[in-house]
């Protein structure tokens, strides 16, 4: 049986870790591409990565280059090109520079890998999957945006802290835009299978939602010359697992929605049902009215970003 072949484009931190749990988990082959400036850099992280195979015992074929040759047909590709955010910088500070690169790497994409699933992971994300989705001209389906896995598996694991439980029992989910206006879903927060609401104060609860929300900047303010990529870099490969053993998985995503959720054809975060053809179906759950109240101000500040975004490169 052919091995999936899996595309990251960016070989830093997150890149690179993505690269190590795809191939640990044996998910398919993968190729790992930066920019010619780098050198050698992707080709001796993904000789380095191959060489812990027979230790780790996995079996995945791994390439480093600067080549986009070397990614044509692919089945999947993630984007984590771009500049990093750096101490004091908001999402929104790297959004003309990373929506230059974002778009110049989906034109490569649409030309060398037409049928690839795309999972895009760059930043401020809500705005770069909207540029990857205009730019490659791909189905709305095959364009999804890495931000509610992370996003909630920062909830979780700020609830199983504060509540001494393993974080296997807590189930959560967030939706709308990536950063300060996330959405999390208390009606859909359980722990055991006890409503979450049941087990923690309103104010402890509260201030739970406000450090997920500032998971990133919290770890940014704490390396001081890098950000998170560990758990970002989780998040993507569980997205690209559903996608090559087709899953099915229900998981929170950036995806596009038109009629759902009223959004208009924007992505933000929604529970998806995630598979081989990428977001097989959108979930719309119904919600509390403050839920859909911070919803809605989630998502016009997703367009706002958006309409940011399109001056800036128009």
């Amino acid at each position: 049986m052919r091995r999936a072949k899996i595309s990251i484009i960016g070989a830093g931190n997150v890149g690179a870790t993505t690269a190590h749990w795809c191939a640990a988990a044996e998910l398919g082959d993968v190729v790992l591409l930066d920019i010619p400036a780098t050198e050698g850099m992707p080709a001796g992280k993904a000789l380095d990565l191959f060489q812990a195979s027979p230790i780790m015992g996995f079996d995945a074929a791994l390439t480093g280059t600067t080549n986009w040759a070397d990614t044509a047909g692919s089945d999947v590709v993630v984007v984590t090109a771009g500049i990093a955010r750096k101490p004091g910088m908001s999402r929104d500070d790297l959004l003309s520079t990373n929506a230059k690169i974002v778009g110049d790497v989906a034109a490569h994409v649409r030309d060398s890998s037409p049928q690839a699933i795309v999972i895009v992971v760059s930043n401020p994300l809500d705005a770069m999957v909207q540029r990857t989705f205009h730019v490659t001209g791909f189905p709305a389906a095959r364009v999804i945006g890495q931000a509610g896995i992370l996003d909630t598996a920062r909830y979780r694991s700020f609830l199983a802290m504060e509540l001494g439980v393993s974080v296997e029992d807590i189930a959560a989910m967030l939706l709308g835009g990536h950063g300060d206006t996330m959405v999390p879903i208390p009606s859909c927060t359980s722990v055991g299978g006890i409503p979450v609401t049941q087990l923690i104060s309103q104010d402890k609860l509260d201030a739970i939602v406000t450090r997920a929300r500032n998971g990133g900047a919290e770890i940014v303010g704490l390396l001081k010359t890098g950000s998170a990529y560990y758990a970002p870099a989780a998040a993507t490969a569980q997205m690209v697992e559903a996608v090559v053993r087709d899953k099915k998985r229900l998981v929170p995503c950036a995806a596009y929605c038109d009629k759902e959720y009223g959004v208009g054809g924007y992505f933000v975060g929604v529970p998806v049902i995630l598979g081989s053809g990428g977001v097989e179906k959108i979930i719309e759950l119904s919600l509390l009215p403050d839920e859909r109240a911070a919803l809605d101000k989630s998502i016009a500040a997703v367009k706002d970003l958006v309409a940011a975004m399109n001056r800036l490169v128009a």
